[in-house]
């Protein structure tokens, strides 16, 4: 059946008559900010006292974007008689956001939580050279980290967790029990101690 003249035309209209009606959606940016999802990938922020500069995360970067500068400092023994060591000691650590394709690898390869996705997404610059944060920049970026969601009620409790509960129920067995054996131990001195301290008076009686 050949299509009626003006059909497209009418449907066109009926849209546009049913899209009148509705309640705006549009928010006016930036006088109002965007409600961002809690796992937005905005910005890397750096979390600064966790990073041991292992630099996994520079070189499993796909596009090489992160630059780190260390240098090593030697540590005193903590005992007398004991090895000094050396340690790394961070530098620069900067991340080109002009060549960043916000992959993620560089926060998942981190051993020791340095990393995190931040929402924060106002860093525009009118040069491509000023893409390139510095750590104190990244550092304040740490800041707008949101916290991590509630865990469910019901799932399981994370290793770690488990791990570090049974140790410190087992310590605190350990110390309840020598606590106890003290306390044993201690009652049959104090009955010894306390007849010795009646054997005299007894003597001095029989003496009168």
């Amino acid at each position: 059946m050949p299509p009626i003249p003006g059909s497209g035309l009418a449907k066109g209209l009926a849209v546009t008559l049913r899209t009148m009606t509705r309640k705006t959606v549009t928010a006016q940016y930036p006088d109002v900010q965007p409600e961002l999802p809690p796992r937005s990938r905005g910005v890397i922020a750096l979390f600064e006292e966790n990073c041991t500069v292992c630099m996994l995360c520079a070189r499993e970067c796909p596009d090489w974007c992160i630059y780190i500068d260390s240098h090593k400092e030697t540590v005193p023994a903590a005992a007398p008689g004991g090895r000094e060591r050396s340690r790394n000691v961070l530098d620069r650590f900067a991340i080109d956001f002009s060549l960043c394709m916000y992959c993620g690898i560089c926060i998942e390869v981190c051993p020791f939580d340095a990393l995190f996705w931040s929402p924060e997404f106002e860093y525009a610059e009118t040069d491509i050279l000023e893409l390139t944060h510095e750590r104190d920049k990244l550092r304040e970026w740490m800041w707008t980290v949101p916290e991590p969601p509630a865990l469910d009620p019901a799932a399981e409790e994370p290793k770690e967790i488990a791990a570090a509960r049974k140790t410190a129920e087992k310590l605190e067995a350990q110390r309840a029990q020598e606590a106890q054996e003290a306390q044993q131990a201690g009652q049959p001195e104090q009955a010894g101690q306390a007849g010795q301290d009646q054997r005299p008076a007894t003597e001095t009686e029989g003496e009168a």
